[in-house]
């Protein structure tokens, strides 16, 4: 579909959950054709940006509301999962990137901006200018997660239970608190939800199916 100030979806045929809406001009939404996903609405805000969402993998599917300003770029990888909708929002030229394999729990938010402009009333000067988001492969963000402009976080990690991500974060450690700090490194997560995956006890790497991200921390 392709209206007339350029703006382009990308889909297949038949999406009930999707709604779109086209403020601006040159936007393309791009959603591969084996996506999975629950409601989705994505929101162009402004003129010559771009969302894509990649394919789903074995199990669960991609929800979320997504906002993208001016010249801004949204990337879902493969496989991203989210338990309820997601709240996703960039402007200003952000780029916002979610890789492989994520796990996104309910009530998570990324935002590459503030919403609103503050201004320094000396130099009149902006003092909280958006800023891209990199979420790495197989990150895991547990409930009521906030990543914010600046946040970079490295596979195969965990952000706890209501954490805000302001900064980076390096690969295969868990990270808490707001803002969220590293609390333990060298350690790997897997899918199999506790209570209803078998075996009903996973007390080692041995009782699952390993994923290729067993890796160490790495500064």
């Amino acid at each position: 579909m392709r209206d007339e100030r350029g703006n382009r979806v990308l889909a297949p045929v038949g999406l009930n959950n999707l709604t779109t809406l086209f403020k601006g001009s040159n936007c393309t939404l791009e959603i591969h054709p084996r996506a999975r996903l629950g409601a989705l609405s994505v929101e162009f805000h402004g003129s010559n940006a771009h969302c894509r969402i990649g394919p789903a993998g074995p199990g669960g599917n991609f929800s979320a509301t997504i906002r993208l300003g001016e010249d801004c770029r949204v990337e879902i990888g493969a496989g991203v999962t989210t338990t309820a909708r997601a709240f996703i929002a960039t402007s200003e030229g952000a780029r916002l990137v979610i890789g492989d394999d994520c796990m996104l729990a309910s009530e998570v938010q990324l935002r590459s901006d503030d919403a609103h402009p503050i201004f320094d009333i000396h130099t009149g000067l902006r003092v909280n200018p958006a800023e891209d988001i990199t979420i790495g492969a197989h990150v895991w963000l547990a409930y009521g997660v906030r990543c914010l402009g600046g946040a970079r976080i490295g596979d195969g990690s965990v952000i706890g239970m209501d954490s805000v991500v302001t900064g980076p974060v390096p690969n295969n450690c868990v990270a808490v608190g707001a803002p969220a700090r590293v609390v333990r490194r060298d350690i790997a997560w897997e899918r199999p939800h506790l209570s209803m995956a078998q075996p009903p006890y996973k007390p080692d790497g041995g009782s699952i199916s390993r994923s290729n991200y067993w890796n160490p921390t790495c500064d």
